[in-house]
């Protein structure tokens, strides 16, 4: 039940980021160009979208923080396993296993790293350029992604550990698409 929360509010984190900042940067690209118009000068000079930028970047940080764990529970995290999948099935275990455990030891460590830093910010005045947040806010995004990417690196080893089957993402499948196969016809009936 938790762990179906917790996904959740991974997908809507990351789905709100990035619509936020692709419409965010929209309406200020829109802006920049339709202050040119003579009779649109006076209606949206006034507007200030200086902190535009500044936002859009941020928002792209947390969210690529947040989609890297994503990414490490679906299966959809960049690997390289050519190689380990040649290997014998219990030497490809226990090499994955390692992987996995490395890969949690690292965004462990860069949580902690993360954490620490974000920690010294909090007592300091630090704010953000533009939109004059507390810098610590912004940075909190390190300590909070690489903790949350180090429990689905252990996630994904434990399932591992216990099933043998690690997540997948097949590149075929959009979700809400179907495409019939070669050969196959509607509703899968051979032609």
């Amino acid at each position: 039940m938790l762990l179906r929360i917790l996904d959740r509010l991974e997908e809507l984190l990351i789905t709100v980021l990035i619509a936020a900042a692709t419409l965010i940067i929209f309406v200020a690209v829109m802006h920049r160009y339709l202050v040119g118009v003579p009779f649109l000068y006076d209606i949206l000079f006034p507007i200030n979208l200086s902190w535009a930028q500044e936002v859009c970047i941020y928002m792209f940080v947390w969210m690529a923080k947040f989609g890297a764990a994503y990414g490490v529970r679906t299966g959809i995290h960049v690997g390289v396993d050519v190689l380990v999948n040649k290997l014998r099935p219990p030497i490809r275990k226990g090499t994955i296993l390692f992987g996995l455990l490395c890969g949690a030891l690292f965004t462990a460590v860069v949580g902690s790293m993360g954490a620490k830093f974000v920690h010294g910010l909090y007592y300091t005045d630090q704010v953000s350029p533009d939109l004059e947040l507390p810098i610590w806010i912004i940075y909190l995004c390190v300590p909070l992604g690489s903790y949350l990417m180090c429990f689905r690196f252990l996630q994904v080893a434990w399932k591992f550990w216990h099933t043998g089957h690690l997540p997948h993402h097949d590149e075929t499948q959009v979700e809400g698409v179907e495409i019939d196969a070669p050969g196959v016809g509607a509703g899968g009936i051979a032609r």
